[in-house]
């Protein structure tokens, strides 16, 4: 039975659901675990609660998110109090408490971006959704209906996180090609780039956009030096499918993970089942051999 994977905070995208699915595509033993596309680390805490990789690299573009991280990691107890000092702040507002939220925001867009101020951020905003305007500044808005994540319950979840990744991990906010120039063999390189639907654009999420060829060129270039890696990229809902496939010449084999019903069709009165596509690189195929038949979805191969 797989462990409870703990998260820092409610983020949109996070494959921690998913987490168990994907480690079943995980050697139980590798040297170190790359994510250039880390978003909340999520992949990364699941397979150290396993105690899977030796090492950890834990990338993402978006500098504020990276240094909440290692503020969970590295100073658990730090970030827990400077949270709780920021997110107790609201209760002053009374009923007008996302006044409180505005507050911070504005001191994030000009320069008080400290890990305590990203994560009420985080914990405030609708959907867990990180969105900046063309000029670089948050911009998401609060979510009315709650105060965002308790200082309890993320202590909770921080020092657990702490304990598995402490000193296994660092941690960088580069270009995912970077990233790529660290892995070595024995190393999994895992991937959840920006959804495709902005890849050939600047990503209000990520900053920058990932170009579908520039992102297949480096999966070649991992190839060649013979790391294993992993990528979530497109998928399926009801008849509805999302994104481009990578192409055939990668050797990948591409399986598809259930993502549980879609909220949106729930709002819409219909219950339909979401698939995430996961792709497995060469080498890892074999693994597949060792999964129970009931847990392998639709195979394809590309």
């Amino acid at each position: 039975m797989s462990l409870k994977v703990p998260h820092i905070v409610q983020y949109q995208g996070s494959k921690r659901k998913l987490a168990p699915q994907i480690l079943q595509y995980m050697p139980v033993k590798f040297e170190r675990l790359i994510e250039p596309f880390a978003g909340m680390a999520a992949i990364s805490i699941a397979a150290a609660m396993e105690n899977r990789a030796k090492a950890y690299i834990v990338n993402d573009l978006n500098a504020p998110l990276v240094s909440v991280l290692q503020e969970a990691v590295e100073r658990p107890d730090s970030l827990v109090a400077t949270y709780r000092e920021v997110w107790s702040g609201q209760f002053a507002y009374g009923a007008d408490h996302t006044q409180h939220y505005y507050c911070i925001r504005e001191r994030f867009n000009e320069g008080e971006q400290t890990p305590a101020n990203m994560l009420y951020l985080l914990a405030r905003c609708v959907k867990g959704s990180v969105r900046y305007g063309a000029n670089g500044r948050f911009n998401q808005s609060p979510d009315k209906r709650r105060h965002g994540t308790s200082p309890n319950i993320l202590a909770q979840n921080v020092r657990a996180i702490s304990s598995v990744l402490k000193g296994k991990t660092s941690f960088h906010a580069q270009d995912y090609r970077e990233i790529f120039e660290l892995a070595r063999v024995g190393d999994v390189v895992y991937m959840d780039p920006p959804y495709q639907g902005v890849t050939n654009s600047r990503d209000n999420r990520y900053f920058s956009g990932v170009l579908f060829n520039d992102f297949v060129e480096s999966l070649n270039i991992l190839n060649n030096k013979g790391i294993d890696y992993l990528i979530s990229y497109d998928g399926a809902c009801g008849q509805k499918e999302y994104g481009k496939e990578l192409p055939e010449a990668l050797g990948c084999k591409k399986v598809l993970l259930n993502a549980g019903l879609s909220s949106q069709e729930i709002l819409l009165g219909r219950k339909t089942t979401t698939f995430e596509a996961l792709y497995i690189s060469k080498s890892l195929i074999p693994l597949m051999q060792n999964i129970p038949e009931q847990l392998l979805l639709t195979e394809v191969t590309v």
